[in-house]
């Protein structure tokens, strides 16, 4: 297993994050034993970066993960939780207000059975809420030792940017993560997200780089999922989000690319990410042992660089507007310098 440092902290984490989502998932997930299992076995690969959610399974997958650790060294481990999500019908049971990042927090611990969680990432952003407040409570959190550092998920780049400029101004721990939805289907966050990542110094965690199993190439030549796979149980979000032509072409050259190389197309899929060095981590959601090896291998071995392009050049990603000003316009204001600025060249912004 390889190992990256999360942004720019000195937590040290495996490239694949065991991602626990599946686990007590009705329907498509895992039961309490088989996510013990699974579990164990990451950890004894050596896999350390553990991520989950309370409202997981409306906080069952946390009770799994907690089980499983009991039998871990604590403090050879990196684990993540969130909190955001309406948990129970009280009026506050819900977003990033200081009541409810005091009360998830605690409610996650007694789960986990752990004394501290070391990433504690806000699921999403909470228009109802000051950013101040949310802040403030984060840094509290830090302060008691209940929390190690803090994290985001599914924010926008000018959030990630405001927030990290408040909490220095303010003299609070900043951002050192964004977990985000990012796989060769659905490359949006290359937009503005993980630039302003990047450039906030925060390591970028990737959801569903696997595409809920499409880059796996289980779907290939189907009319449409089958209707206990996963994306069929999920057909409302993930038909409009992945099924397309567009997309089955991408995955087409993900197994030609296997079949190049010796590997899965899932293997392929993710280390596709992992080739980006402002990529942390990737969130593999596990409902089996198999599943796990899987995935493990691509914690290992890395894809060709000419390889990794033919995939990114399959279906050519369009960044819009203001990219398509900036690259038509700025030699207006360049020439006489050595070399051009990182932003704008090709590839690495």
């Amino acid at each position: 297993m390889k190992y990256r440092y999360l942004g720019n902290s000195g937590l040290l984490v495996s490239r694949i994050c065991l991602g626990t989502m599946t686990f007590g998932m009705e329907g498509w997930g895992c039961d309490r034993s088989t996510a013990i299992a699974i579990t164990n076995k990451f950890i004894e690969e050596g896999g350390n970066f553990i991520d989950t959610a309370d409202m997981y399974s409306m906080g069952v997958a946390e009770e799994m993960l907690g089980e499983a650790l009991a039998d871990h060294r604590r403090d050879s481990l990196v684990v993540a939780t969130k909190c955001w999500f309406r948990m129970d019908e009280t009026l506050n049971a819900k977003g990033l207000s200081r009541k409810h990042i005091f009360e998830a927090v605690d409610a996650s611990l007694r789960r986990l059975g752990c004394d501290y969680i070391d990433l504690l990432q806000v699921h999403g952003p909470d228009p109802f809420t000051p950013l101040e407040e949310t802040l403030r409570a984060l840094d509290d959190m830090v302060r008691s030792g209940k929390i190690r550092y803090v994290g985001c998920s599914n924010y926008f780049g000018w959030q990630i940017a405001k927030s990290n400029g408040l909490a220095d101004r303010l003299g609070l721990p900043r951002f050192i993560s964004g977990q985000h939805l990012y796989n060769l289907l659905r490359r949006d966050i290359e937009r503005e997200i993980l630039p302003a990542c990047a450039a906030e110094g925060m390591g970028m965690l990737c959801w569903s780089p696997l595409a809920g199993g499409m880059l796996t190439g289980k779907y290939r030549g189907h009319e449409k999922p089958a209707a206990g796979s996963r994306v069929g149980l999920r057909a409302e979000i993930d038909l409009p989000r992945y099924w397309n032509k567009d997309n089955f072409q991408i995955i087409e050259k993900v197994v030609a690319v296997s079949e190049i190389t010796g590997k899965t197309p899932a293997q392929v899929a993710l280390t596709w990410l992992l080739h980006d060095r402002r990529v942390a981590a990737v969130a593999v959601g596990i409902r089996t042992l198999s599943q796990l090896e899987d995935s493990l291998e691509a914690g290992d071995w890395d894809l060709p660089d000419d390889l990794r392009q033919q995939l990114t050049d399959v279906v050519p990603f369009k960044p819009g507007y203001p990219h398509e000003w900036i690259e038509l316009s700025w030699e207006n204001i360049s020439g006489m310098e050595e070399f051009k600025p990182w932003e704008i060249q090709k590839g690495t912004g």
